[in-house]
């Protein structure tokens, strides 16, 4: 059965492309939206009408229904969302701007949200459907430097688990994905941007932060094409993952951060326990 896709961020060598390649690879349809369309143009006019690509501001709610719809026209439904759209701010905790802050859980949290929204009524009218949450290594640990980054795929990770329950009885399908360091261009434009920190005691760890980003650039081991078909391998396996972590290093870092949280809350058992009322009581 050929399935039509709903991929946001359609940036050339990114995620969003590469799940669109892989979906195409196996037969189906895709609507690729992106802020810039322009750069698409060129790769859409390969596939003929089996694409569309739409200009998108994820943040914008009334955009998201409008693209929703141009798609559900064109296609008559969509069968899998990937909500891809998103990027990564670094900044201290106490120091980091606050409209950067709100800016980054507008496009990483609530821009997620506006296009679940848009896209499950017509999932629940047919009683199936697939929904990809794009998170990150960073949303089972937190990552120095990148802490509100963190925050905002944790509360992903959140949602994701919720939405998961409430819509398994309607058909509808919900997968997390973690990636952790991969070859996009995620970390291309870190070299140009200065380090905006208000509390100068952070700088020392900012600038450490920002130079292992910069030489990661065009480095890093993740293959996003080989990400996007191991998602897609996940997703016919009986029964499928809640979620998956992508990249042998993210994988690791996973499963040291897990056990090391588990040993320490059954370390603390005595602690825990001993907070309910007494069997006398």
């Amino acid at each position: 059965m050929t399935r039509n896709w709903f991929i946001t961020g359609g940036t050339p060598g990114g995620f969003g492309m590469a799940f669109a390649e892989a979906a195409l690879d196996i037969g189906d349809r895709v609507v690729l939206t992106a802020r810039r369309p322009a750069e698409l143009a060129e790769w859409a006019q390969t596939h003929g009408d089996r694409v569309l690509v739409l200009p998108l501001d994820v943040t914008d709610a009334g955009e998201v229904q409008k693209a929703v719809g141009a798609a559900e026209k064109r296609f008559g439904g969509i069968d899998v969302l990937v909500n891809n759209a998103g990027r990564g701010w670094y900044g201290s905790i106490e120091g980091m701007n606050e409209a950067a802050v709100r800016a980054m859980f507008e496009l990483n949290f609530f821009a997620v949200l506006s296009v679940v929204r848009a896209a499950l009524p017509g999932m629940r009218a047919r009683g199936d459907g697939w929904i990809i949450n794009m998170s990150s290594v960073a949303g089972l640990r937190g990552v120095t430097g990148f802490g509100y980054y963190s925050a905002t795929k944790f509360a992903v990770e959140a949602v994701t688990e919720a939405l998961r329950e409430e819509v398994a009885p309607m058909g509808v399908r919900v997968m997390a994905v973690e990636p952790g360091a991969f070859r996009t261009r995620a970390y291309a434009g870190f070299a140009d941007e200065p380090i905006e920190e208000a509390i100068a005691e952070y700088r020392p760890m900012l600038e450490e932060v920002l130079a292992a980003m910069i030489a990661q650039d065009g480095k890093q081991p993740g293959d996003p094409r080989r990400g996007a078909r191991a998602v897609i391998a996940a997703m016919a396996q009986n029964p499928p993952p809640r979620r998956l972590v992508l990249g042998s290093e993210g994988f690791d870092a996973v499963v040291a951060t897990l056990e090391d949280s588990l040993a320490e809350i059954r370390a603390r058992e005595t602690l825990s326990r001993g907070a309910d009322f007494s069997a006398e009581s």
